[in-house]
């Protein structure tokens, strides 16, 4: 079996639903992954959108969601999940809106597609202090044990 992540609110490549977005209550979807490789240590998960600001031109990828350090005892996040409700042990990075938690598709033109990648790690990684995207890829290099990636399109309604 492959290392995998889904979620019950929408299939790989699906519409993420309004609950989850800008346009709802904008709670993080429920999230559950299985065959992590052994020796994993600790997961991580980032959310980007590949499509900003408009999937025609894309400029910029947007980060939505960062997190580290979650225990390889844990295989889902509930949806909703908030800093308290997190598993403990597990740290937030800093998302584009320069702050931690979830923040859902948001998409100011067009269709965006949001990438939800899971890190399996071989270690748990030190405090880095609410990091960036790209601070948490550093500190992950070398550590990567394997990678999974959930999919999910959102489009605002036509008012």
């Amino acid at each position: 079996m492959a290392f995998t992540i889904t979620s019950s609110a929408f299939p790989d490549g699906g519409e993420i639903p309004a609950v989850h977005t800008c346009e709802g209550a904008d709670t993080s979807p429920p999230l559950a992954w299985a065959e992590a490789p052994a020796g994993t240590k600790s997961f991580a998960l980032i959310v980007d959108d590949p499509d900003a600001p408009d999937p025609a031109k894309p400029k910029m990828t947007w980060v939505h969601w960062v997190l580290y350090n979650i225990p390889a005892s844990v295989n889902q996040l509930p949806a909703a999940v908030t800093t308290t409700t997190l598993p403990p042990g597990t740290r937030e990075g800093t998302n584009d809106w320069k702050r931690t938690g979830y923040g859902g598709p948001c998409p100011p033109i067009g269709r965006h597609r949001y990438f939800f990648k899971l890190y399996a790690l071989d270690c748990e990684l030190p405090d880095l202090h609410q990091p960036t995207k790209a601070a948490l890829e550093k500190a992950m290099s070398g550590h990567i044990l394997a990678q999974t990636q959930l999919m999910g399109t959102y489009q605002k309604k036509k008012p």
